[in-house]
């Protein structure tokens, strides 16, 4: 026997039947997967705030977009964005209708510059998008919002928050562990992201974003099926709030 033509047979036929394999269990994965939850609906819109000058107008409908709120001294949250910048924009400024938006109040716009300049390195920032509002407006954005936290006093927060293309509000109705649901902890949320706490933007964050683009995707290919669990969960959510 030839052990040598044996065994080149055998490692091809591992090289061959490993991806297959492995392919095969990424599909039931990807068709069966469970969708980010809707944890608000109805936020508010932003057309008529002001953008940048020469930048088209800039809203939340028809795009994914994370929403920060950096208040009247923005270069504070140079920590805030830079994180945001590297762990989140950097990874996905490549998928459609991906944008960041940062809302901050009138008469900012020099320290607005100062802290793109501070995230910019150079890179391609044009789905990063500063938009201008009046204190009201910005508070009335922020309280269609499902959120834990407030703003401070400068109007501002590290906390980010996802709105998907029909003005919903993504994130988690149960964001327990599985140890926690063992030991049948009370349920609760995720409803935003703290840009300080890099390993929640690296893994939650990065996570339920990536689960947001597949939803889409399947969306558009016609094979995304709407009722799944988190859809009975989301009813439930509605009727106990």
């Amino acid at each position: 026997m030839d052990y040598k033509k044996v065994g080149r047979y055998v490692v091809l036929g591992i090289l061959f039947f490993l991806p297959v394999t492995f392919l095969l269990f990424l599909y039931p994965a990807t068709h069966n997967y469970t969708p980010l939850d809707i944890v608000r609906q109805s936020v508010e819109d932003i057309d008529g705030f002001q953008p940048v000058s020469n930048q088209d107008p800039i809203v939340f409908k028809e795009h994914i977009t994370v929403v920060g709120f950096f208040g009247k001294q923005p270069m504070e949250k140079v920590i805030t964005a830079s994180n945001l910048k590297e762990l989140v924009y950097d990874k996905f400024k490549g998928f459609k209708r991906f944008q960041v938006v940062i809302i901050v109040p009138k008469n900012t716009e020099t320290e607005v510059e100062n802290l793109k300049k501070e995230i910019a390195s150079y890179e391609d920032i044009r789905f990063w998008h500063f938009v201008f509002a009046d204190e009201i407006d910005i508070e009335k954005v922020f309280a269609s919002l499902k959120s834990e936290v407030k703003l401070d006093n400068n109007l501002s927060t590290d906390h980010v928050f996802v709105v998907d293309q029909d003005l919903n509000q993504r994130g988690r109705i149960d964001d327990r562990t599985d140890n926690e649901k063992a030991k049948a902890k009370q349920v609760y949320g995720l409803y935003s992201y703290n840009c300080i706490e890099v390993s929640e933007i690296k893994n939650k964050m990065s996570e339920d974003m990536r689960i947001l683009f597949t939803e889409y995707r399947q969306k558009r290919k016609g094979e995304f099926d709407s009722e799944t669990r988190r859809a009975n969960d989301l009813k439930e959510h509605y009727e106990e709030n």
